[in-house]
């Protein structure tokens, strides 16, 4: 099976403050030098850095603990020690921080780019220069650093797409996938070819660069009667749709359970997550070139009159225009 993790458990701690430092003035001719013991260094942060690079959350099995580097110590004549380095957390975008232990959701990064400071290192003490006054000219008191903080989280992603592809498996997502776009899905002739999600770029409008439009589609590995009490794959990669602005809900016509397919998938779509169901969808009858699909089609039609049901064949390619037409009216809301 190919490396896909989309789930990472890790820990994360900023540095601690470097200590102020007891010191005083040895100089020539300066018998009586006052305090000079400089402040202790901040400790790093810890940030997490979007990178479009990235895919999956496979670095984050390898790597689990991120820890800054901790703040030196002050030193005399008022040296500050050195600030800690930062720990910085690569992730790709969709990445979601969520804590470990109560799976409350931290930050949801989406399509945002660039840095989110997490943890703050623990600042730096002060020195005994700070604690000079004119009762107390040799002050010993110096100021240890702040601690730092540790966090255990939960890392998910959750991929960006625009339409979502559901359906049994088998039911010819992959093949559709294949057919829109430039991706190459592994596709054979039996269940659960697909185990991983499958990302591809449906381009709208060709010919001219300014009408030109980018769909991201999503396969999702097949779903079965079941599935949300953990049959068969289970239903863990459905969060990959979670941002979707639609769904496309296939169909196989030449199986004979064609026309209950759909109430299983709102079923166990509905198990998983009842937000997912309100989002606008297409039924698509797939493999229309099999005999006696044709009104197999007009069936569903007549079952779902509310529902927006098409047919199409990958292999034919009758009625894929049509439902190019019908994901952008979709996407575009």
């Amino acid at each position: 099976m190919e490396k896909f993790a989309d789930e990472a458990l890790i820990e994360v701690s900023s540095g601690k403050g470097g200590n102020g430092c007891v010191a005083f003035r040895r100089e020539k001719y300066v018998p009586r030098g006052g305090p000079s013991g400089g402040d202790g260094g901040r400790g790093g942060d810890v940030l997490f850095e979007i990178r479009r690079n990235l895919r999956t959350l496979t670095h984050l099995r390898y790597k689990q603990s991120f820890k800054a580097e901790n703040g030196r110590d002050g030193e005399g004549s008022q040296r500050f020690g050195r600030n800690g380095e930062d720990v910085v957390v690569q992730v790709p975008p969709g990445t979601v921080l969520c804590d470990a232990e109560t799976g409350g959701i931290i930050r949801d990064f989406g399509k945002e780019e660039g840095r989110f400071l997490f943890l703050k290192g623990g600042n730096g003490g002060w020195g005994n220069v700070h604690f000079k006054s004119s009762v107390n000219q040799a002050p010993r008191k110096a100021l240890p650093g702040k601690p730092g903080e540790t966090r255990q989280l939960r890392v998910e992603l959750r991929i960006i797409a625009d339409i979502g592809l559901l359906g049994f498996p088998n039911a010819g997502k992959s093949s559709l996938l294949e057919k829109f776009t430039n991706a190459r899905p592994k596709i054979a002739p039996y269940p659960f070819t697909t185990k991983i999600p499958n990302l591809g770029v449906l381009t709208l409008g060709a010919g001219r660069i300014e009408d030109e439009r980018d769909i991201v589609l999503a396969d999702i590995p097949g779903i079965i009667e079941g599935a949300s009490g953990g049959a068969g794959l289970g239903i863990r990669f459905l969060k990959h749709v979670s941002r979707t602005a639609g769904l496309l809900f296939l169909i196989d016509l030449g199986e004979a359970s064609y026309s209950n397919a759909f109430d299983i998938l709102y079923n166990e779509l509905k198990s998983f997550s009842p937000d997912l169901i309100k989002k606008k969808r297409i039924l698509v009858g797939t493999k229309t070139d099999l005999e006696g699909t044709g009104g197999r089609l007009g069936e569903l039609r007549e079952k779902y009159p509310e529902e927006k049901v098409l047919g199409i064949s990958v292999f034919s390619g009758e009625g894929i225009p049509e439902l190019a037409k019908a994901i952008e009216v979709l996407v575009n809301g």
